[in-house]
């Protein structure tokens, strides 16, 4: 089917199953989630475009679905009037245009099927569709009149179930106002179409035959009011909507009943180009799945928001986008930190050898390090509330920092004691052989260990305890050289005195060069601590600021979904259900406006709480330095 319409998928990437699966089962009502579905779902880190088909039962649903998979065949099509499909079922494919995105597509049970018991159970699966997918396909037969209209009642249930925010406020009043900012796009396909597409004797396309069925009747009589609520819905909840109109495929009977096994040039020409022409719409146009505020879906996530839609719904509960998102936070954000702490330790594992030259040196690559992990961190996760799960990540790294700055002494000290030990091998043994306890064995005690120590300082990458190994060295032999030089008896009383004081002097210098090494180290420390948090603060801010444009955006489009809707009952003459909207647009508008107003105070409150939080946790050591370097900081903001 994808070389018919002109599309290759050599280089599509992704799942390819080779057939459909059960994604949610329905037995007798009880709503589960199929393991080997999820373990699929779970693999896809790709963002998912789902299309998922809902309406009556026989009514063709299944072989749009597998034309989408550019197959015959796939999801049961059966020939008789029982149902074939149950539950939900989902068949992930590569993207024929989009090589970095899957296809999910959702094939539902039929509406309405005699067989069923509980008609509450065809209300779930209308309403998990829609909260699943990105292009929600309405299948039906015949034409869009009164009639099917009342039978996609499924529409005006959703206000009852589904949230869209865990605690509604009283002044927000029903919060299904806010179904457009997250529901998908809406495709009516009308199956076995006979009539000409016209209004007054003028030709008209299939959209405008939908939004022409879509208008309200005028009336207020209850029976009016009734048959309008399943066409408000409709134009509320759906901002996008498409319409496709199908001929029937073919007149023989026989070629209808056996369809998965008939070749396409035996169908009815039309009917060919029809599906054609919806394949291509749906695969061009359907978005990659999101929620609210731009956040994406991918595969992962979409198998996160299946299993808590239908363990809320099994429990009792309605479905609310919020909680959901909130599950699916934690989920991810937990999911993104040890992402991000594993590349740092990965990074840290590749690019250091220790022990390294300058414990500048380790720093550098651990700021490099710090800042892909953060990004990376801020790549996956979302909704991350009051940045509890970055505050965590920070303090992971600094953990591992210290773990990684103590392993790199170590190795330091270890590699110089190699070292020197080598290096002092001949002056050791010299002493235990007397060589220096002489006349003049001072002075060649002396010369010999300046060699020793120049050698020493001429052996590369000593690392960090180069200066302290060394210094230790000599305390260590304090003793022996006093020793050696009041045995010296070439040397007068005098001459034993300053040499003794100049090795003292020698001594305290080298002594008070290794404070200065500590202390400069600690301010390195500091400035890398101070440089961390402004890498933080920095990658927060952006991702802010991209949050909150994502916000502004999705209120702005449903300002200009509700205007136009609230345009079109005017022009309707249903000027008291377009006057009852102000009130909608009003509330809109103010929060546009106070987001608009309030985003810089908003969003230097929130860096500054995390900026006070990160130096709380920070060691005594360093938090006078960096007070300063907050201060200055936050002057910034």
């Amino acid at each position: 089917m994808w070389a018919l319409l002109g599309w290759q998928n050599t280089m599509a990437s992704g799942p390819n199953m080779m057939a459909p699966i059960c994604l949610v089962e329905n037995n007798n009502g009880q709503l589960s989630v199929n393991p080997k579905a999820t373990q699929i779902l779970e693999k896809i880190s790709q963002p998912v475009m789902v299309v998922a088909i809902v309406g009556l039962y026989r009514t063709g649903k299944s072989y749009l679905m597998n034309r989408l998979a550019g197959q015959n065949h796939g999801f049961p099509l059966g020939s008789t009037v029982q149902s074939k499909t149950k539950g939900i079922w989902m068949w992930c494919v590569p993207h024929p245009t989009k090589p970095d995105h899957t296809l999910v597509l959702l094939d539902t049970e039929g509406l309405g099927d005699v067989e069923k018991g509980d008609s509450k159970n065809d209300a779930w699966i209308f309403t998990l569709a829609v909260l699943l997918c990105s292009s929600f396909v309405y299948n039906s037969i015949g034409t869009i009149n009164h009639q099917a209209l009342e039978q996609l009642h499924y529409v005006t249930e959703l206000t009852v179930l589904i949230r869209s925010k865990s605690t509604p406020s009283s002044e927000e009043g029903d919060d299904s106002t806010e179904f457009v900012s997250f529901f998908p796009d809406f495709i009516w396909t009308v199956r076995d179409f006979t009539l000409e597409l016209k209004i007054d004797d003028q030709n008209i396309t299939a959209d405008e035959y939908l939004e022409n069925a879509l208008k309200l009747i005028p009336g207020l009589k209850p029976g009016i009011q009734k048959s309008n609520l399943s066409r408000e819905c409709i134009r509320h909840f759906f901002p996008k909507r498409k319409c496709f109109v199908f001929d029937r495929p073919t007149q023989d009977k026989e070629l209808l009943a056996n369809i998965e096994k008939v070749s396409e040039d035996q169908l009815d020409l039309m009917f060919q180009e029809q599906t054609r022409k919806f394949c291509s719409y749906i695969i061009s146009n359907t978005r990659p799945k999101s929620l609210r505020e731009g956040i994406p879906v991918t595969g992962k996530r979409l198998n996160s928001l299946v299993v808590t839609y239908v363990d809320t719904i099994n429990s009792g509960a309605i479905p609310c986008l919020e909680n959901a998102v909130t599950t699916l936070a934690q989920l991810e954000n937990s999911a993104a930190l040890q992402k991000a702490a594993d590349h740092y330790s990965q990074q840290m594992a590749q690019r250091v050898l220790f022990p390294t030259d300058s414990l500048q040196e380790l720093l550098d690559v651990h700021a490099a390090c710090e800042r892909e992990a953060i990004a990376i961190f801020m790549e996956h996760s979302f909704k991350d509330e009051n940045q509890e799960f970055q505050k965590k990540l920070w303090e992971t790294i600094e953990n591992k920092k210290e773990e990684l700055l103590q392993k790199n002494e170590e190795a330091s000290e270890k590699y110089c004691q190699v070292q020197l030990n080598q290096l002092t091998k001949k002056l050791t043994e010299n002493i235990s052989a007397g060589t220096f306890s002489v006349p003049g064995g001072h002075k060649l005690y002396t010369e010999t260990k300046k060699m020793m120590e120049k050698d020493y300082w001429q052996v590369p990458r000593k690392g960090v305890k180069a200066m302290k190994v060394f210094q230790s060295f000599l305390q260590s032999q304090a003793t022996v050289e006093k020793s050696i030089l009041q045995a010296d008896r070439a040397l007068s009383d005098q001459e034993k005195a300053i040499a003794e004081e100049r090795a003292g002097k020698e001594a305290a210098e080298k002594e008070q060069k290794l404070c200065n090494q500590r202390l400069e180290e600690q301010k390195q420390q500091m400035e890398a601590q101070n440089r961390s948090l402004q890498e933080n603060v920095a990658q927060l801010e952006e991702k802010l600021k991209l949050e909150r444009a994502n916000l502004v955006k999705e209120q702005n489009m449903m300002l200009e979904h509700k205007l136009k809707i609230q345009e079109e009952l005017y022009k309707e003459g249903q000027k008291n259900k377009s006057a009852q909207m102000n009130a909608e647009i009003n509330q809109l508008k103010e929060k546009i406006d106070m987001n608009r107003n309030d985003e810089t105070s908003w969003m230097s409150k929130v860096l500054e709480l995390f900026t006070r939080e990160i130096v709380s946790v920070v060691s005594k050591k360093c938090a006078d330095f960096l007070v300063t370097g907050v201060k200055n900081l936050l002057k910034k903001m």
